[in-house]
């Protein structure tokens, strides 16, 4: 008897990633991304990887053109081999901390919040349809990344807000990034035996967040009631005073949707650049004394060290720091100019074991650092297979 296939989605900020497991074996795994202008895939087929350009319409319609490859390659023999489809959901909401199936309610739920995280939402939907042409009465799972955070304190999740306006209208921080949190402490968990009580884990990429663990849940996060607050990012604001975006959308006469994608789409490591917000760009920016492109990354360097500090003191102390997603896992120069000057802190980093852990799991501290540094890499889609079979 054949087992069981589920197709796994993931799409992000900025990139697509799909993966198809036979139970809790991955047969196949696709990163769909834009690099230097040009979209681009990784393919992960029976232990190979190959790169390859792709056209712009099979990054568009990626679901379509990802089943006719699988087919083609005799991955699977009909669509009908998948049971179940599997799907990561960025969405603001208590309703949305849960992992639930996608029916119709939850479908009109997600549109009713697109407004408040456009640049995952809209996507997500998007996707969401495309799945149902493709796999029409398949069973849809819903895999919230903010379920991590449910854990959050009061004095941590809430913003100073009038109680019941703030619970009426269900605003608090809810965080993000906890499908990727989940799957790097099972990895802590095997490489230290039982996770260290105290865990600052940076997950930079396009989107970026750094998030306080204390004993194995989560105290504390930079991403809120949206993916839009914390860290300066690709091409969203980060923090800013409320006072400021005031003005800007007074000064600039934006309504709430320009407003909106304006913060999302316009700022960021972009809006400090004028050029770009992808990192790899900027920093060949900078080699050729781009100073824009050179503040945009002390910008971004800068308010992750602010936030490492602030959670050393939540955490009253810090056993390991964690670095992982595109940014955290590739590049050896940020996570270099991330741990200078934080040596009071008791984060010594090695840099010679730095550069060699590039998209690849490793300790890069000093042996005499006081703090534990590893470079570990994600796995958001074996955690969005594992909660999708479980309920299904």
């Amino acid at each position: 008897m054949a087992m069981e296939k589920y197709f796994i989605v993931n799409t992000g900020s900025a990139s697509k990633k799909y993966a198809l497991y036979a139970g809790k074996k991955k047969l196949f795994f696709a990163h769909l991304e834009k690099e230097k202008g040009n979209f681009v895939m990784t393919i992960v087929d029976r232990a190979k990887t190959k790169k390859m350009a792709i056209s712009r319409q099979n990054f568009i319609h990626s679901i379509k053109y990802l089943v006719q490859l699988l087919i083609s390659q005799k991955v699977i023999a009909d669509k009908k081999e998948i049971i179940g489809i599997g799907m990561r959901i960025v969405a603001p909401g208590t309703y949305f901390q849960k992992h639930r199936r996608i029916d119709e309610n939850y479908f009109i739920k997600l549109n009713k919040e697109k407004s408040e995280a456009p640049l995952h939402l809209i996507p997500i939907i998007e996707e969401i349809k495309a799945i149902r042409k493709v796999f029409p009465g398949a069973p849809l799972i819903g895999v919230s990344d903010s379920a991590f955070h449910s854990s959050l304190p009061d004095h941590s999740r809430l913003y100073a807000l009038p109680t019941a306006i703030a619970g009426k209208l269900d605003i608090r921080r809810f965080g993000f990034h906890g499908i990727s949190l989940q799957s790097l402490l099972k990895k802590i968990k095997i490489l230290f035996g039982e996770a260290p009580a105290r865990i600052i884990i940076c997950h930079l990429g396009s989107g970026s967040s750094i998030t306080a663990i204390k004993n194995g849940k989560s105290l504390d996060t930079s991403m809120g009631f949206t993916p839009l607050e914390g860290l300066p990012m690709g091409t969203r604001v980060g923090d800013i005073d409320a006072g400021a975006v005031i003005y800007l959308a007074q000064k600039n006469k934006l309504n709430f949707n320009q407003l909106e994608k304006y913060l999302n789409s316009s700022c960021g490591f972009l809006g400090l650049s004028g050029k770009t917000g992808d990192v790899r760009e900027l920093l060949d920016l900078e080699k050729r004394n781009n100073k824009k492109a050179a503040l945009a990354l002390e910008t971004f360097v800068y308010k992750i060290q602010k936030y490492i500090g602030a959670y050393i003191a939540a955490l009253n102390g810090l056993d390991l720091l964690v670095f992982s997603a595109t940014i955290g896992e590739r590049s050896f120069i940020m996570r270099s100019r991330i741990c200078r000057n934080l040596d009071q802190l008791g984060i010594l980093l090695d840099e010679k074991k730095n550069t060699w852990a590039v998209s690849r799991d490793g300790f890069i501290n000093k042996k005499s650092a006081r703090v534990k540094i590893v470079v570990l890499t994600t796995d958001e889609m074996e955690e969005i297979a594992n909660q999708t079979i479980k309920i299904l």
